[in-house]
């Protein structure tokens, strides 16, 4: 039997408060504590899934990403080096990423589906396009790739 994405994470935790890695263990414990809060959100409708913690793992994701746009800007490269070991230390538990034909690919789909045919459409393909991308693709690749293929 496989473990859920968040067994993984809480056996990465352990392994590396065996080890003494402190960063990591803050890190996943952080993580953690973002999936339990989904949890407590969830629990009236309904179980957490393997999307809801992945969607907590993007959220995440998205806002050290954000940092360290924040980090360069204010010239603090220690800062940014922390926010990108965070990262990468997140981007262990998405699945494979898509090669950027493969994202386009899937955007062309979306787009004929759809019937888009102008940049107004945008909106109407992005919903589907990254419900078929979640965790696969990164969103501003997916915005940049819609907006190209629909001027």
């Amino acid at each position: 039997m496989t473990m859920s994405l968040e067994q993984q994470i809480q056996a990465d935790m352990k392994q590396a408060m065996k080890s003494g890695e402190k960063d990591t263990v803050l890190s996943l414990r952080t993580l953690l504590a973002k999936i339990k809060d989904e949890r407590i959100r969830l629990r009236a409708t309904r179980e957490l899934t393997e999307d809801d913690v992945l969607a907590v793992l993007l959220m995440m994701l998205k806002r050290h990403k954000e940092s360290v746009a924040m980090y360069k800007q204010g010239e603090r490269p220690d800062l940014v080096k922390k926010e990108q070991a965070e990262i990468s230390l997140l981007q262990k538990y998405l699945p494979q990423q898509l090669s950027e034909e493969e994202v386009a690919e899937i955007v062309k789909q979306v787009i004929k589906e759809v019937g888009a045919e102008s940049i107004k459409d945008l909106g109407r393909v992005m919903g589907p396009a990254m419900g078929r991308l979640k965790g696969k693709a990164d969103g501003k690749l997916v915005q940049n790739l819609v907006r190209r293929l629909l001027s």
